[in-house]
């Protein structure tokens, strides 16, 4: 689990770093931030299970929201059939950018969702 965390430490901190020009950075930096924080701590020794499923369930809820909202993922499914939402870095289209933020919020999730089970 240590180069698990390590990586998706990296990931993370790469992650925010992508965001730092977006117009709603103040958001989607600090989420990937807690996921740095959460994984680097956990290489560190100091295993936090409660905050993990904190996170999951404030990320997942907001994941949610994304799925159903006007112009996020369940529209790209049904209207737009799924476009490569990964052809360019700029999201000229508002599905685009909310289906990327539904998947970063579950990769969050899914990681920190690791080390809960492991270290609870």
């Amino acid at each position: 689990m240590t180069i698990f965390n390590i990586l998706f430490s990296i990931l993370f901190i790469y992650f925010a770093y992508l965001n730092l020009n977006d117009s709603d950075s103040w958001l989607w930096v600090p989420i990937y931030l807690v996921g740095t924080i959460s994984c680097a701590t956990a290489v560190l020794g100091v295993y936090l299970p409660t905050i993990y499923l904190i996170i999951i369930i404030l990320y997942f809820g907001y994941a949610s929201v994304l799925f159903f909202s006007k112009d996020g993922v369940l529209e790209w499914i049904t209207n737009h059939r799924m476009q490569n939402i990964a052809a360019s870095m700029q999201a000229t289209k508002p599905w685009i950018e909310k289906t990327r933020e539904f998947f970063g919020l579950l990769i969050v999730c899914a990681v920190l969702l690791a080390n809960y089970l492991v270290y609870s």
